[in-house]
């Protein structure tokens, strides 16, 4: 005998699992649509921080850094490229910021404009100094890297992101105030900050709160 599937109970049967019939059932019918777009299209869908900010403001502090009279002094006076540290970004706005995402391209921007030497921190860093360790035990000793070697940072840099909120009614504001210094560790002198406030944006809601 052929069996036939319905969908729906016939009239006076008991039903069990009814809620999770109709979440599968839902489930079924749902689709999900992918568009690729252009990297440089601008995209503000929450009115919150994007990758078209990050774009922004980056540009803008490493222009500074780099047209900075003092970065040109102090390497002229060095001789030769400054080394860099990248230290934290600080989140102190309302909102989730990945600042880490802000200190790669700032470093990146820097390095690729040949205009200063970088050395890795944090846990690339103690992975690098572990690494050093391993090998005065378990390579040749004409090719282990030797210890108490590294090249020293001259300058660290480091920053914070805030935001300013305001709100009437249905209608929000939020402003970025994106920081960034550059400091000698030595003497722990700032050698250069700048700070940018570009990123302001006008958010309307019919009343759902953002």
């Amino acid at each position: 005998m052929r069996r036939s599937c319905v969908l729906f109970p016939r009239k006076g049967a008991r039903v069990y699992g009814l809620p999770v019939f109709l979440a599968l059932l839902v489930g079924a019918c749902a689709a999900t649509s992918v568009k690729r777009v252009d990297a440089g299209r601008v995209t503000d869908l929450s009115g919150y921080w994007n990758d078209t900010d990050v774009r922004i403001v980056c540009d803008s502090l490493i222009r500074a850094c780099l047209d900075s009279p003092r970065v040109a002094r102090e390497t002229g006076r060095l001789g030769r490229n400054p080394v860099f540290l990248v230290g934290p970004f600080r989140n102190e706005s309302d909102e989730h910021i990945d600042t880490s995402i802000i200190a790669d391209i700032m470093e990146l921007m820097i390095f690729n404009s040949g205009t200063a030497d970088f050395v890795a921190g944090g846990p690339v860093r103690e992975a690098l100094r572990g690494e050093r360790q391993d090998q005065q035990v378990n390579a040749s000793e004409a090719t282990a890297s030797r210890l108490v070697n590294e090249t020293g940072a001259d300058f660290l840099l480091t920053g914070s992101v805030k935001t300013i909120v305001d709100q009437s009614g249905a209608t929000r504001t939020r402003t970025y105030y994106v920081t960034a210094e550059l400091t000698n560790i030595e003497t722990n002198v700032r050698l250069w900050m700048d700070q940018n406030n570009e990123i302001k944006k006008i958010i309307k809601t019919s009343g759902a709160r953002l």
